[in-house]
């Protein structure tokens, strides 16, 4: 692995998962001594998590992590409507039926997941990128799959904030069951509308897990 790579691999992880928290200075020489690289592959993949939302430079400080507030997280999800309806719509347009069978038969599975704590939550969560997977590679749009993935690096910091709410858990799998089945259908129409309804529910229940600790302008 390039060693800009191996940089930017560790720091994307690291600012989604919470260790570079929102406003933390990555100072070229001490991030560049830490990851063991030189400043140059260091400066290239800055440059790229600049390119994915993630860091920004703020003058007089130089390159911070960005922060995440109830606004940009309803802009995420704004961009996430119009993706993930359209991909949800392709994907039953142009799926392998049985590749989505099979992740059905996983799914009737998650509530028992979900139910045996953070391990199966963690499981849960592998399932859905699966289903990711799955249907990146049904919609056959290279353009599509690639704005979708940088999204989903954003949605993934903020589900990081985010209290598993167990309630919801059970209900985003009844969402999703339904989101499979228009698929293996082929029912674009329907598929497109039960991620409708999947991300509202999603965005309501972001917002009362992370209002208490983001700062904010009223999003309503």
């Amino acid at each position: 692995m390039r060693a800009s790579d191996k940089a930017y691999r560790t720091l994307l992880h690291e600012i989604v998962d919470g260790d570079l928290a929102p406003g933390t200075v990555l100072a070229e020489v001490e991030q560049s001594t830490r990851l063991g690289v030189s400043r140059t592959p260091l400066r290239e993949a800055l440059s790229r998590l600049m390119a994915d939302g993630l860091v920004e430079s703020a003058p007089g400080r130089g390159v911070v992590v960005t922060e995440v507030s109830l606004e940009n997280i309803a802009e995420l999800y704004e961009v996430r409507e119009a993706l993930e309806e359209q991909a949800a719509r392709l994907a039953a347009q142009r799926r392998d039926p049985k590749v989505f069978i099979k992740i059905a038969e996983e799914f009737a599975h998650a509530s028992e997941l979900i139910e045996s704590g953070a391990e199966g939550v963690r499981h849960y969560y592998e399932l859905n990128e699966k289903l990711d997977e799955a249907v990146d590679e049904a919609v056959q749009n290279a353009y599509l799959v690639s704005a979708l993935q940088n999204a989903r690096v954003h949605l993934s910091r903020i589900r990081r904030m985010a209290k598993d709410n167990p309630a919801r858990l059970h209900e985003s799998v009844s969402e999703t069951i339904l989101i499979i089945q228009a698929i293996i259908d082929g029912d674009a129409a329907l598929a497109a509308h039960a991620t409708h309804v999947h991300l509202h529910k999603s965005l309501t229940n972001i917002r009362a897990s992370v209002k208490g600790h983001l700062k904010s302008v009223d999003v309503a």
